[in-house]
C-alpha cells in the first residue's frame, strides 16, 4: 500500500429494527468487510487501511454492536438477521456484485448472503468462521456454548466470557495475551470499551443463535459464488479453525493459509491483505 493518507467517511444506515454505522475507505471495486460479534468495525481497520488503494471498502457495526443500535427492544438475533441487514447495505451502495470478506461470526453473516442473494457476492473469503454444527461432535459444543450462556446468566459477563475463550480457542491454546491499557492509542481503547459495552447483548441474544447456524452448503457449492475458506498458521484445534477446515472440505476446497489465529486479520494486515486481494483477484477471474 502506498503511503497516501486514507479517508473515512462514516455514515447510517437504517434497516427495520437497527441503524448500521458504517465506514467507507478508498477507491475501485466495493469490497464488503463484516466483523463478527461481540467485535465491531474497528477491529478491522488496520486491514481496512492495506486494501483501500485497491478497493472502496466499507466496514460496520452489524446490528445492536457498538455504534449500530437497535431502535426497538433487543431479542434473539440469528444469522438470517445479520445476513438479511448485509445485503440491505449492499444494495443501497451498489447495482454491481461486491467482493465480501467475513471474519470470525461476521464469516457466518457473509456465507448466508452468499447463499440466499448470490446476485450481490461477486467473490468471497471467509476467515475462520465457527461452525460448530458442522463438527462430528457438535453435540457437545452445543452443549459447552449452553453451558457459557448459562454462566452469563448466573454469573455476569466476566464469567461467561472467560469460558467462551476457552471453548472457542481450544483447550490446549495458551490464554490470550492481554494487551497494556497505557501503551495503547485512543482509537483502540475507545473500541476495546465498545466491545465490552456489547457483551450483554452479545451473550443473552446472539451467541447461541448465531452458532447454532449450519450454512446451505448445496446452495454454496452450486452457487455462482467462488468461496474461499481461511485458517490461521497458528490457531490450532479451536472450533473456528476446525469448523473451517470443515467447511472447506464440504465445499470441495483447500484452506486458504492466513498468518496468526483467529485474530491474525488484526494481528497482520499487512500479510492479509495481500492474501485477500490476491485470492478475491484470482477467483473472481474464473
Amino acid at each position: 500500500m502506498n503511503d497516501v493518507q486514507i479517508k473515512t467517511e462514516t455514515k447510517t444506515f437504517q434497516v427495520p429494527g437497527a441503524r448500521l454505522h458504517y465506514e467507507v475507505r478508498g477507491s475501485g471495486p466495493l469490497l464488503l468487510m463484516i466483523p463478527g460479534a461481540p467485535a465491531d468495525a474497528g477491529t478491522l481497520t488496520a486491514l481496512a487501511t492495506m486494501l483501500a488503494d485497491r478497493y472502496t471498502v466499507v466496514t460496520y457495526d452489524q446490528r445492536g454492536l457498538s455504534r449500530s443500535p437497535l431502535t426497538g427492544p433487543p431479542a434473539d438475533t440469528d444469522v438470517t438477521v445479520f445476513a438479511a441487514d448485509a445485503s440491505r447495505l449492499l444494495a443501497a451502495l451498489t447495482d454491481e456484485p461486491a467482493y465480501v470478506l467475513g471474519n470470525s461470526g461476521g464469516a457466518l453473516t457473509a456465507l448466508e448472503l452468499a447463499a440466499r442473494h448470490p446476485e450481490q457476492v461477486r467473490a468471497l473469503v471467509v476467515h475462520e468462521p465457527p461452525l460448530p454444527e458442522l463438527l462430528p461432535d457438535h453435540d457437545r459444543w452445543r452443549a459447552a456454548f449452553q453451558d457459557v450462556h448459562d454462566t452469563y446468566r448466573d454469573h455476569g459477563a466476566g464469567a461467561a466470557m472467560g469460558k467462551f475463550i476457552a471453548t472457542v480457542d481450544g483447550p490446549d491454546a495458551p490464554p490470550p495475551a492481554m494487551p497494556d491499557p497505557s501503551q495503547m492509542p485512543p482509537e483502540a481503547l475507545e473500541m476495546m470499551g465498545r466491545i465490552q459495552g456489547n457483551l450483554d447483548y452479545f451473550l443473552s441474544h446472539v451467541l447461541l443463535p448465531v452458532l447454532r447456524y449450519e450454512p446451505d452448503v448445496t446452495a454454496l457449492r452450486s452457487g455462482s459464488v467462488p468461496i474461499s475458506v481461511g485458517v490461521g498458521a497458528a490457531s490450532g484445534d479451536g472450533v473456528p479453525a476446525l469448523s473451517a477446515k470443515a467447511l472447506a472440505d464440504r465445499l470441495g476446497t483447500v484452506p486458504l493459509a492466513f498468518p496468526g489465529d483467529h485474530q491474525g486479520l488484526a494481528m497482520d494486515p499487512f500479510t492479509s491483505a495481500d492474501i485477500i486481494h490476491t485470492q478475491l483477484t484470482r477467483t473472481a477471474q474464473v
